[in-house]
This record gives structure tokens, sequence and C-alpha cells, in this order.
């Protein structure tokens, strides 16, 4: 997709070495993005494709030669935008990074670990889940929790992005600034992680959705990691939560898409804690004026980050887990002024603040779900961001 962005640039060095706190950057397995400054920022009230238009086309006649809209999309869609058009947007190819042991990464010196909620009260959730499901409810919710990780001295945002592109090259490693002006005592804001799972993105007129659920922890045991991998593509129970997921994403595709390619039965892709079901879904937009943001929007939230039916899952969600989530399950990516753009689902990720830093993960629940291994499901994954730290897990 690089090969004919605007404002691409031979880079003799990644992108990344020219990230410094504030800037937005994006790396997917076709491109990276590099943001600066802020030309204008994406505010009001009002549906959001149609804002981002109007200020798109806004920032063309100030001036802007080559205006990208970029940053965040929350959880819930009644909170605050993180969406701006850079003074400049620098695109390039994706950068091979060498993999370096985790015994080099820059380690946290003093750190405490707070769970929120405690492990048995997560379980308790879980519990209050497939109560629902049973009880005719919903099909599926999807649970989540939060780690709070407090530290003696500042926590370096570039460092953990570095070792974060490291372990992802098939994934989609992000930063987003979340400050306006105004931060907590001036303490810069981040959201950033690490994400295995495309939203959405749209090149010409191709589509291409790629919905993962059902998940099982990696294994150390090469023998038992494989067992794992077999297990989790014979599971009748992930296979349904899959399922669940693949037919919400072509119902919402359908409308604006044409010869939607959708396989019958998923793959696995693997990241360096989890594998993953996954099904990659292809199209063409009906119309050019359809963006990669109105796909996204469309699809968001998917059953993979909320359950099925959407509004009832939400509404269990709101009333189980003990916070807001803000922009984890929400929506990272860019998009420009002919609608192509990549938007990746916002998952292993983390919201830095200073010395401090809330790291979230989440499970599905379906029937037929354990608490216990949903909450083993949530550490692997919060596992991602903490050896990103240089941090242990025995916490989780």
């Amino acid at each position: 997709m690089a090969n004919r962005m605007v404002q691409e640039e031979v880079q003799e060095k990644p992108l990344l070495d020219d990230y410094a706190a504030g800037d937005f950057y994006f790396a997917s397995p076709s491109n990276v993005v590099h943001g600066t400054g802020v030309f204008e920022r994406v505010v009001g009230s009002g549906e959001v494709a149609h804002l981002v238009k109007q200020a798109l086309s806004e920032a063309r006649e100030q001036g802007h030669e080559h205006p990208v809209i970029v940053g965040a999309i929350p959880f819930d869609r009644q909170n605050e935008l993180q969406l701006v058009i850079p003074e400049k947007c620098v695109f390039s190819e994706p950068h091979q990074y060498e993999k370096e042991s985790n015994e080099k990464f820059s380690a946290l010196m003093q750190y405490e670990i707070e769970p929120v909620p405690a492990p048995e009260v997560y379980r308790e959730g879980v519990n209050k889940g497939l109560a629902g499901i049973a009880a005719g409810d919903f099909d599926k919710v999807v649970l989540s929790r939060s780690v709070k990780v407090h530290s003696t001295e500042p926590i370096d945002p570039k460092g953990i992005l570095q070792n974060l592109a490291q372990y992802n090259p098939q994934g989609f490693t992000f930063a987003v600034n979340l400050g306006n002006e105004e931060t907590v005592e001036g303490k810069q804001r981040t959201f950033m992680g690490a994400s295995p799972e495309l939203l959405v993105s749209k090149l010409h007129h191709t589509v291409i959705a790629n919905p993962l659920a059902g998940s099982r922890p990696r294994s150390e045991d090469p023998v038992e990691d494989e067992r794992r991998a077999k297990e989790l593509l014979q599971s009748d129970k992930d296979l349904h939560e899959h399922r669940i997921v693949v037919e919400a994403v072509k119902k919402a595709l359908q409308p604006l898409c044409r010869n939607l390619e959708v396989p019958s039965m998923p793959t696995l892709i693997q990241t360096e804690t989890m594998w993953h079901l996954s099904t990659v879904v292809k199209g063409e937009v009906l119309d050019d004026s359809i963006s990669s943001l109105d796909l996204a929007l469309a699809l968001h939230p998917t059953p993979a980050v909320c359950g099925y039916p959407t509004e009832r899952a939400f509404q269990a969600i709101q009333e189980i887990e003990p916070f807001d989530r803000g922009y984890f399950t929400g929506m990272v990516g860019w998009c420009d002024e002919s609608g192509d753009g990549e938007w990746a689902v916002a998952i292993r990720c983390a919201e830095l603040e200073g010395s401090s830093m809330s790291l979230y993960a989440g499970a599905g629940v379906v029937a037929g779900s354990k608490p216990e291994d949903e909450l083993a499901e949530t550490s692997a994954k919060l596992r991602t961001m903490l050896y990103a730290m240089g941090i242990g897990t025995k916490a989780l």
C-alpha cells in the first residue's frame, strides 16, 4: 500500500527512529505511518465519517497539501474522539527488525502491579456473563480486565514501542497521543499497543477485514504448543465463537461491498503469546465515495470485542466491568482523502501517563466458557505489553 501513498519518503532508517512522545505512529504489514504536529483536530458532535470528510476538505482549503486523518476511536462512541490531521504525515515500507532476547529489554527497576478487578472478581464477572447467556440475553459477551503498573521512574513510550515492533511484524503496532493541551500534571498521555487484528483496510476498490475470535495461550514447549493449536482448530466452542464474529462482519460489509469472499473455515495465526482463529474477508467497495473509515465504523464494535447481539452485550459489559475501557477495543488507524486507509482493532494495548501504565485484555465468553480459562487467556494477552516493558507476569 505504501508504494502509492502521498508524502512517502525513501528511508535509510526506520520511521520509528524519528518517533517522539506526542506523535502518531502506526505500523502494519504493508505500511508504516508517522504523523507529527497537529494541523487540525476533529472535534464536535455528529456522525464521525461526516466530521472527518469535512475536516479533510477544510484542511485542503487551508493549504494542507496532503491531509490524512490519524488517531483512535473509543470503544464507546459517546466518548471523546482522538482524531487529528498531522502537519506532516510520512509513509514508508515496513522495516524488518531483528529480534532481541527479552533480557536485553530495558526493565523497570521498581514497580507495583495492581489488577483491576482482582482475579477472583473477574471470574465472578465471567459467571455473570454465563448466566446472561443461559437466560437468553445474549449469545456472547467479551469481558475484560485491566492491570495498572506503577513505577518509581518515568516509563519510556518510545522504548516500549521499539520492543513491540520487534515482536509484531505481522500485526499492527501503534502509538496515539491522547492529550489535548490539558493533561494531568502536564504528563504526556499515550495510547499504544501491538494488535494482531485488522478491522478493515481499503486500497482503491479492494476491501479486506480479518476478524479474530477463539484463542489459546502459547506454550514454551513446542509439542504442547502444537497440541494447543490443533485443539483450537477442532474446538466446537471456539469455532462457534468465531462463526458469530465472521457472520457479523459479513452482514456489516454487505451493504457497502460487492464480491465478498468469506472462507467457510478459519485458519490459525500466531503471536508471541497467543494462537488465534482467523478469517480473511475480501471484497470491493460498491461506491468510490465509501472510505476505509466508513467501513470501519460499520464494523465497530465487532462481536470479537463486544459480543452478540451487540446492544445487549454492550449493556452487560457496562454492568459487569468495573472500569471504562476508553480506547481499548476501539480502533486505531488512518484514512486519506481518497478514502484509502487501515484500521486495527485496539487490543494488546495500554495507556501510559508519566510513571503509570494501564494495560488491558479481554476474552470472549460463550456457552461452555470456563472462568478459569478466560482468566488465563487474559493473562496471556497481557504478557504482550508486560514483555515490552521488560517486567514479569507473576502477579497476573
